[in-house]
């Protein structure tokens, strides 16, 4: 099975960019197609539509996950609406199997990795953060429960390990992802792990549990030589 993934596309509503030849190729090149998040630049309406027009000649199903920019704008549920119309099978907290396949996606969130992770202790704001990052890794369990294919694949925006947001700066590594979501991953049996978010990170990691990772931003160089990375699950 060959699935396509590609994240960080920040689709913008003056239509300055199109995504239409990439995904038709992409269509003739994989089965599926995976977008990890930030599939608009603000979060508007406008550009889900933008994007939901080029996504309309890919030709084969495609599923993925919003990205902190996707909420910018507080317009998650139209720009869901009009991505769930288009055909895309949007996750968050859900899971879906598409040609022998699973899938279970969240946004995830901040909050750092391994020993440094924030704490909740101190002030309410500090809590309500590190409560956040929590509950995106209860989401991404109980929807990993809910998959029984044999072959999984873990869709998130926020990395869930240090390793492949290596080349950012340090002093915004918290800020990149959660190592909580790398410890419900590794709980179950699944077959990879595709991220975004970090634009000048690296493209493969490993959890603890040695689950494969991939940060399939589209600037971020990939075996393919192309922005959007090709996955034999």
């Amino acid at each position: 099975m060959k699935i396509a993934a590609i994240a960080d596309l920040h689709v913008r509503e003056d239509a300055s960019v199109s995504h239409r030849a990439m995904f038709n190729e992409i269509g003739r090149e994989a089965d599926i197609l995976v977008l990890a998040g930030d599939l608009t630049d603000l979060g508007k309406p406008r550009e889900a539509e933008l994007l939901a027009e080029d996504l309309r000649g890919c030709g084969i199903p495609v599923v993925g996950v919003l990205g902190n920019h996707d909420h910018e704008c507080n317009a998650v549920e139209d720009v869901t609406h009009v991505l769930r119309e288009a055909g895309m099978h949007l996750l968050d907290g859900q899971s879906v199997e598409l040609k022998g396949v699973g899938f279970a996606g969240v946004k995830g969130f901040a909050g750092g990795f391994g020993r440094r992770m924030l704490a909740s202790f101190g002030e309410p704001a500090i809590k309500a953060m590190v409560a956040e990052s929590v509950n995106e890794a209860m989401k991404l369990e109980n929807a990993l429960r809910q998959l029984s294919a044999e072959r999984v694949v873990a869709i998130v925006h926020y990395a869930p390990i240090e390793e492949t947001v290596s080349g950012e700066p340090l002093e915004i590594y918290p800020f990149l992802g959660s190592s909580r979501l790398a410890e419900t991953i590794d709980r179950f049996p699944v077959n990879a792990v595709v991220h975004g978010h970090a634009h000048h990170g690296v493209y493969e990691g490993r959890t603890p549990g040695g689950v494969r990772v991939f940060n399939v931003a589209q600037r971020i160089e990939k075996p393919s030589g192309k922005p959007y990375a090709i996955l034999e699950i």
